[in-house]
């Protein structure tokens, strides 16, 4: 295996007299792979100062410079901090004052969030601009630091659903271990292919499938920085005629309530991947009757890098997230660590070759988490009999009423079947005698009233399960990777 992995996903490309091929779409203009490894070699100039095994914070919009930068610093030694730019300033100083990093990547739009946040925290972070390059140059060869399979590469952040997010420190081992096993081996990604992407790089899931994935087959990619709305998906897929749309539940289900977009419109794409938070199976079944593109669901950590469960193409189980990748063992356990029976609920236990090293700075959690060679994650899972794996949701999302568990994704795919709702949201409060109940949030596309929506789960739920309140929202409030944040809805609940 590669030490450093800009060895994989670059280096081998020139080795392979792909110099000439695409590499990266934009809308002005494409990039070849010569021309991105010269710009890879003008940010390893740029961070000269930046020593092996120091962090360099980026906070970059979607683009061929975002490309270099991440191979620039990886090829050095150096250690990727991946930042959303617009996370709250107290979330991005808590990073910056970890990461004591020598200096940030930012572009200059980005300046104001970035300089707000420095100021907020005790960083002394150097901020180095970035403006966008063009692809006019001479072809250079990057120089890789000799880095060890083991030694780290990038920081990944957890969802951060219900507070901060963790820091994951992730090896170069980890990224060439995911991309044969689930891009090629699994997914089989090609040459011939080209990859758009909704969620932005700075999202591990697209980090892989818009980014790294592509680059290890000498395949193509669509970079873009405006915001990804769904016409602005549509028009670029129009446009560019991807085969590979890299895609959540969210984007999904704005895309198939878009009206001017056809099946005609998306006949290039093979399939789509959707991942970061639970595909329902009514929501499945409208993408298809729509665009019949095919949809393979999976599930993945920070703590494993990227996709470890997926759906296959031909062999998707709407309402599941599909079997383990090849090279990953997962199984179902119980907070003791026994295996449930087949089809029971228990922890997701996975163990393979793509673990992080840890938690940045989080001793006591790291060794709760990463047991041996397992990794113990928060998702509830239940295995079936032929090793089909259904997300059950987060352990620390599930919460009991009248003494039953409740698990919050059961309840908004059943509010999701209701033709007048359009995004739901369950969570837990607590009422006046200190008892736990379960109240939605709701995100309307017809009228529909609260008494309506309570009858709707009462008649297809055990009657615990209904929630007690209907709030009815204009939009959910998202975290730094585009997931309902489930603690701000909580405050607003408790408002």
């Amino acid at each position: 295996m590669p030490g450093n992995m800009v060895d994989f996903f670059l280096l081998e490309r020139l080795a392979e007299g792909n110099g000439d091929r695409t590499s990266i779409l934009t809308e002005e203009e494409s990039w070849t792979y010569g021309q991105l490894a010269a710009l890879t070699c003008d940010y390893i100039d740029r961070l000269a100062a930046v020593a092996p095994g120091e962090r360099v914070v980026m906070a970059m919009a979607d683009g061929p410079d975002y490309a270099a930068a991440l191979l620039g610093i990886i090829a050095k030694g150096a250690v990727a901090v991946m930042v959303n730019p617009e996370m709250t300033p107290a979330h991005l100083s808590a990073i910056f004052d970890s990461a004591s990093a020598p200096c940030a990547l930012v572009d200059e739009r980005f300046r104001p969030l970035i300089e707000g946040a420095l100021a907020h925290g005790r960083s002394a972070t150097a901020i180095v601009g970035v403006t966008r390059s063009e692809p006019f140059r001479a072809l250079q060869i990057p120089e890789t630091y000799p880095s060890k399979p083991d030694d780290p590469a990038l920081w990944l952040f957890s969802g951060g659903t219900t507070g901060l997010p963790k820091i994951v420190v992730q090896r170069h081992a980890s990224f060439v271990n995911t991309t044969r096993r689930y891009a090629q081996d699994t997914m089989r990604f090609s040459p011939d292919d080209v990859t758009l992407a909704v969620p932005r790089l700075f999202f591990g899931y697209a980090t892989g499938s818009a980014l790294l994935f592509p680059f290890s087959v000498g395949a193509a990619t669509v970079l873009f920085d405006e915001p990804p709305t769904p016409a602005a998906v549509v028009e670029r897929i129009r446009r560019h005629r991807p085969t590979i749309l890299v895609t959540t539940p969210s984007a999904i289900n704005a895309m198939v309530a878009l009206d001017s977009v056809s099946k005609a419109d998306l006949a290039s794409l093979r399939f789509a991947t959707s991942a970061g938070e639970a595909l329902p199976e009514s929501l499945y079944q409208r993408w298809m009757t729509r665009f019949g593109v095919e949809l393979l669901d999976g599930l993945g950590t920070a703590e494993m890098w990227h996709i470890f469960i997926t759906n296959r193409l031909g062999e998707a189980a709407p309402g599941t997230v599909g079997k383990a990748v090849e090279g990953f063992t997962v199984a179902a356990r119980d907070e003791e660590g026994n295996g449930v029976p087949t089809g029971e609920t228990g922890l997701l236990w996975v163990k393979g070759e793509s673990a992080a090293l840890g938690y940045w700075e989080q001793p006591e959690l790291t060794a709760r988490v990463f047991r041996d060679d397992w990794v113990v994650s928060g998702d509830l899972i239940s295995i079936d009999e032929r090793g089909v794996v259904t997300h059950r949701g987060r352990a620390d999302d599930a919460f009991k009423v009248k003494g039953k568990w409740l698990r919050p994704v059961e309840v908004e795919s059943c509010l999701l079947e209701h033709p007048a709702v359009a995004e739901a949201a369950v969570i837990v409060v607590e009422d006046q005698n200190g008892l736990v109940k379960p109240v939605a949030f709701v995100v309307k596309k017809d009228e529909v009233t609260e008494d309506d929506l309570r009858q709707h789960v009462l008649a297809q739920l055990e009657a615990y399960k209904h929630p007690r309140r209907i709030f009815f929202v204009d939009s959910f409030p998202r975290t730094h990777l585009g997931k309902v944040d489930r603690a701000a809805l909580k405050q607003l609940a408790n408002g």
